[in-house]
C-alpha cells in the first residue's frame, strides 16, 4: 500500500508512521528526514534545501521530487510505502501521480491528521528538535496552511482522503489511523 500522511508540523505524522511501518511492513519515507540527512551530508541538494528551511520556506518541488523519486525506486518500496511530508502541494501531488502511474502504481489513501494550532505549538516546544524555534515553526505552519491545505481538496476529489482527529494519546490516534487503513484496503478490493 502507498499511504500519504498529511498534517502540519508537529501533528504526529512521524509517530504514527513508526507504528504503521510495523503494521504494514513498508518503509516510512519522510522528506523531512531525507532533507536533514542531505543537509548533514553536505550534498548540493542539502545545502540548497538548508537555505530555504532556515527561512521557514518550503523546499522547491523539483528538489524534493528528486529525493523522493530515488527513494521510491528502492527495492524496499516495491510493496508500498508511507509518505510523510510529500506531497505538500497540488503540483507535487500531480508529479507523484505521474511518477507512480509510469510504474503502474497509485496512491491508495491519504490520511490527514487534524490538530489545532495551539496544540501544535505545545508539541513543538516539548520535542526540542534542532530545527524547531518558535518563529520558524510559526512560518512552517503558515506555509502548510497556505500551500498544503488545498491538497486536501485534491485528494478528497479523488475519494482518497480520510481526515482524522489528531488529538489524544498516540494509541487513540493510531486506532483512528488503523480504521482508515482498513477502509483503504476494502476500497482496493
Amino acid at each position: 500500500m502507498r499511504i500519504i500522511l498529511i498534517g502540519p508540523p508537529g501533528a504526529g505524522k512521524g509517530t504514527q508512521c513508526q507504528r504503521l511501518v510495523e503494521m504494514l511492513e513498508v518503509p516510512h519515507l519522510s522528506t523531512g528526514e531525507m532533507l536533514r540527512a542531505a543537509i548533514k551530508q553536505g550534498t548540493a541538494e542539502g545545502l540548497e534545501a538548508a537555505d530555504y528551511m532556515s527561512h521557514g520556506q518550503l523546499v522547491p518541488d523539483q528538489l524534493i521530487l528528486g529525493l523522493v523519486t530515488r527513494r521510491l525506486k528502492s527495492p524496499d518500496c516495491r510493496k508500498g510505502c508511507l509518505l510523510d511530508g510529500f506531497p505538500r502541494t497540488i503540483t507535487q501531488a500531480e508529479m507523484l501521480d505521474d511518477l507512480l502511474e509510469r510504474q503502474a502504481m497509485s496512491v491508495d489513501g491519504v490520511i490527514e491528521l487534524a490538530v489545532p494550532r495551539d496544540e501544535l505549538v505545545r508539541r513543538m516546544l516539548a520535542r526540542k528538535r534542532e530545527d524547531d524555534n518558535p518563529e520558524i515553526f510559526a512560518r512552517r505552519i503558515e506555509s502548510f496552511e497556505r500551500q498544503t491545505a488545498p491538497l486536501l481538496e485534491y485528494y478528497e476529489h479523488q475519494g482518497k482522503l480520510v481526515s482524522i482527529d489528531g488529538l489524544g494519546s498516540a494509541d487513540d490516534i493510531f486506532e483512528r489511523v488503523r480504521r482508515a487503513i482498513r477502509a483503504f484496503r476494502r476500497a482496493r478490493r
